[in-house]
C-alpha cells in the first residue's frame, strides 16, 4: 500500500492523478453588473430627445440611438449612448425630471388645443422646387417678421415632400424637430418657420 504526503491528500484531484494546489486555476470573480431602471431608461430617452430637437443629433442617429437604450442591460450602456454629448445632457435629479416632464406635458396641451386652428399649408401637386419666405419672388409668401426673406424650401423625393431650412434666423421645425438639412413632411404635421406655424394637408 502506497501513503501519499500529507499535503497531496488535501491538494484536489482529477480524474486519477493529484495536482498540486498552486497549479490549479483560479478563476477571478466576475463584477456584478449595475442593471439599468425604468428611470434611468427613461431619462436617457429624454436627454436623447432633447439632443436631436437641439440639432446635435441627426433624426437617424437619434432613431438608433433610442433602440439601444429600449435594449440596454446595464447603467454602462445608457451611459454609453451620452458619452459625445455636452457634460450637461448627464442624468438630471428626478424632482427636475417631474419638472421638466410637467413643461413638456402642459405643453403637448397647449399643442393639441391650437393645432386645429392653425392655418393649412397644402403641398404641392407638381413635382418642383417651391422657395417659402418673404420674398416676394418666393411659392409661398410669409408676411411674419420672423421668417427670413429666403426661408425654407419644398423639395420633392422619391414620391414625398422634404423640407429644407435655408440657414434662417429664426430656424424651420417640423412637430418641434429641427428640419435641418430636410425633414420629410406628411399631412397632418405642423411646421413653424419662425413664429409662423401651419399644418399640412395634402
Amino acid at each position: 500500500m502506497t501513503f501519499l504526503p500529507l499535503e497531496w491528500q488535501c491538494a484536489p484531484k482529477y480524474g486519477d492523478g493529484v495536482v498540486a494546489e498552486d497549479s490549479v486555476p483560479t478563476i477571478p470573480p466576475v463584477p456584478p453588473v449595475s442593471r439599468a431602471s425604468d428611470a434611468d431608461r427613461e431619462n436617457v430617452l429624454d436627454i436623447l430627445r432633447r439632443n436631436s430637437a437641439e440639432g446635435r443629433l441627426s433624426y437617424d442617429t437619434f432613431l438608433h440611438r433610442v433602440e439601444l437604450a429600449l435594449n440596454a442591460q446595464g447603467e454602462a450602456e445608457l451611459g454609453e449612448l451620452l458619452r459625445d454629448l455636452p457634460s450637461q445632457a448627464r442624468p438630471e435629479p428626478w424632482p427636475v425630471r417631474a419638472v421638466r416632464w410637467w413643461s413638456t406635458f402642459v405643453a403637448s396641451i397647449r399643442q393639441a388645443w391650437q393645432t386645429p386652428r392653425l392655418p393649412r399649408l397644402v403641398l404641392p401637386r407638381d413635382a418642383r422646387v417651391y422657395l417659402i419666405g418673404r420674398s416676394p419672388e418666393c411659392d409661398y409668401v410669409l408676411r411674419d417678421i420672423t421668417v427670413s426673406w429666403r426661408h425654407a424650401e419644398l423639395r420633392p423625393s422619391a414620391g414625398h415632400w422634404v423640407l429644407v431650412d435655408l440657414s434662417s434666423t429664426n430656424g424651420t421645425h417640423v412637430n418641434g424637430w429641427q428640419a435641418g438639412a430636410g425633414f420629410t413632411l406628411r399631412a397632418g404635421d405642423w411646421v413653424r418657420f419662425g413664429r409662423a406655424r401651419f399644418r399640412i394637408t395634402d
